[in-house]
């Protein structure tokens, strides 16, 4: 009597931003995996080396309406028939000081790094919750959720709320084998900070180029490709994460990923300052109950 034996499916992955940095990187690794790739990027031109190397490819503007996107997750899914994990990769960075940026900049920056991936999330999970089996949903954050820095405030604060939403987030779908990580990447050598990706402020104010703030922009420019952490490695710690294999076999996947060789000495950096902040002000601040 033979007994027949169905070979698992393998992973879909559907990753936004897609054309370069750790959204390229990711896919990349993933196809190298042999596991299926939806790619998206606004332009699809830009991610024609990931459908030569095998990934679906779909446009997808993560700024759209959630209408818009619910209409791609649902094609994506249409592919396989199933999504295993989610990489909401889309994001960047805006410079300038808190008084020098403008609300129409600010809003175009929060929707792509916050509600592009709330949105993107919120279309995509119910496929997620359809899926059997373990999925998972990575999201970015960076070592700016921990740290505050001189000119690029909005830049902390978004992905300080991408860092806050992954954790709830985590909660409200564990009840589905869906697993949420975030991870918070230190300086990788991507096209983050090049002129065409980074978002400078139009306005500047005189007043504050002789400080840290209005420094930045000259700190950014020497940065720029010379950043200590090699994405293509990182991101091949981040697929093990995820797919809890290679160097993260046996563990479940983690709240959080602190990525790249300065991002747990940032983070224990901020770690160590509101422990200090917390002794200091405790016996004031805890003193407000009623009598």
């Amino acid at each position: 009597m033979s007994t027949t034996t169905t070979a698992p499916q393998p992973p879909v992955w559907f990753i936004t931003a897609a054309s370069s940095g750790f959204g390229k990187s990711i896919a990349l690794e993933a196809l190298s995996r042999g596991h299926r790739v939806i790619a998206t990027a606004r332009n699809t031109a830009k991610i024609r080396e990931l459908k030569d190397a095998g990934a679906d490819t779909l446009a997808l503007d993560v700024t759209s309406p959630l209408a818009d996107i619910e209409a791609v997750a649902k094609e994506a899914n249409e592919r396989y028939g199933y999504i295993t994990h989610l990489v909401n990769a889309a994001g960047s960075i805006l410079v300038g000081a808190v008084e020098e940026t403008s609300p129409a900049e600010d809003l175009a920056h929060f929707s792509t790094n916050v509600f592009g991936m709330l949105n993107v999330s919120k279309a995509l999970i119910p496929y997620l919750r359809a899926t059997s089996g373990a999925k998972t949903i990575l999201n970015f954050g960076s070592i700016a959720s921990w740290q505050g820095g001189a000119g690029y405030a909005l830049y902390n604060g978004s992905k300080w709320a991408c860092s806050g939403i992954s954790e709830g987030l985590r909660h409200d779908v564990a009840p589905f084998d869906i697993a949420v990580c975030v991870a918070e990447p230190g300086y990788f050598r991507t096209g983050f900070l090049n002129a065409g990706a980074k978002v400078v402020a139009k306005r500047e104010i005189d007043a504050y180029r002789g400080t840290a703030a209005g420094q930045v922009r000259a700190v950014l420019d020497q940065v720029d490709s010379n950043q200590p952490g090699d994405v293509v490695k990182g991101c091949r710690v981040l697929v093990d994460v995820m797919t809890r294999s290679g160097v993260a076999e046996g563990k479940e996947v983690p709240v959080r990923i602190a990525l790249g060789a300065d991002s747990p000495p940032s983070i224990r950096e901020k770690m160590a300052a509101t422990e200090a902040l917390l002794k200091e002000w405790e016996v004031i601040t805890t003193a407000t109950n009623h009598d």
